[in-house]
């Protein structure tokens, strides 16, 4: 069997049996491909390649193959992509392919932990009460920014959501379609719903169930949330750095500076783990010592006394 077959197997395999998003199948198998025309030449057509090959691969190759990544991406992205092979090859090792597996003697790159990118309470109310002029695509971008910060929800599941996921009248959204396929229900504020209801009386009865949708009457797409997102930020005066995600991150610290419980936001937000939402203690740390730094008499760079 070629090598092509084995990783539309696994692919399935991680749709199916493992139930990841579309969006995780698809990293998964973009790091997969790229270490596989890594072994195999980076000319070769995968599907032609006998499988016989990964056989030949031991640890040395994956220490190659990663030596050459870290000089073109972060350490955090080599991680990454280590965890999508640790993936592949124990998938092969366990379904008896093959008889060991090179992955369990290559350690991860150790990387430094990123705090998230924030905006500060004042700029994102800013960014999000710039005017608009009513129109049907100006009241959409507005609506779908107020809601990615209104109840934390990714860029993907904001563009995924039908208007039957939204409930105005008890202030809640159903996300059905998280990672791994999870559902989750998180609250809506106020000003989102007001905003939501505003575009729904502009959307009309169309053909279409999706929420948000395009001049043509089709789904949103991610890709143009986050460019429309840089015209606001460029209209705002704010970094076009900020992205759809950031609002995401605002939105969790904003909640733990406010006193919010921790395991509330980590159900908000979706996250599996309890050490992903912590990542948002450590940015509220920074935070204080920051105001505290440009605050405290005895403190270097205060007030004078």
């Amino acid at each position: 069997m070629a090598l092509g077959e084995w990783l539309r197997r696994y692919e399935e395999h991680l749709r199916v049996e493992r139930g990841l998003s579309a969006h995780t199948c698809a990293a998964y198998m973009r790091d997969v491909r790229e270490f596989c025309r890594f072994v195999a030449g980076d000319d070769e057509e995968l599907d032609d390649v006998p499988m016989a090959l990964l056989r030949r691969v031991d640890r040395w190759h994956v220490r190659r193959w990663m030596a050459g990544r870290q000089k073109e991406v972060k350490k955090v992205t080599v991680a990454r992509k280590l965890a999508s092979l640790r993936s592949f090859f124990l998938y092969l090792y366990r379904g008896g392919y093959l008889d060991n597996d090179p992955l369990q003697l290559v350690k991860t790159p150790k990387h430094g932990h990123y705090l998230p990118l924030t905006l500060d309470v004042d700029d994102l109310f800013h960014l999000l009460d710039l005017p608009d002029d009513g129109s049907f695509a100006a009241v959409r971008d507005r609506a779908i920014l107020e809601l990615i910060y209104s109840s934390g929800l990714r860029v993907s599941e904001v563009v995924g959501l039908d208007v039957a996921d939204v409930d105005l009248h008890q202030m809640l959204v159903r996300v059905v379609r998280g990672k791994g396929g999870k559902t989750r229900v998180v609250p809506l504020g106020k000003t989102a719903a007001g905003r939501i209801e505003r575009y729904l009386e502009l959307r009309g009865s169309a053909e279409s169930p999706a929420l948000f949708l395009n001049r043509n009457g089709s789904r949103f797409s991610s890709r143009s949330v986050q460019r429309n997102l840089k015209n606001h930020l460029q209209r705002a005066g704010l970094p076009a750095a900020i992205t759809p995600h950031a609002l995401r991150h605002s939105f969790a610290t904003h909640l733990l500076d406010g006193g919010a419980d921790l395991r509330a936001i980590q159900q908000m937000l979706g996250h599996a783990s309890l050490a992903t939402t912590q990542r948002y203690t450590k940015v509220s740390v920074e935070r204080v010592m920051e105001v505290y730094d440009q605050a405290h008499p005895r403190c270097e760079g205060g007030q004078d006394e």
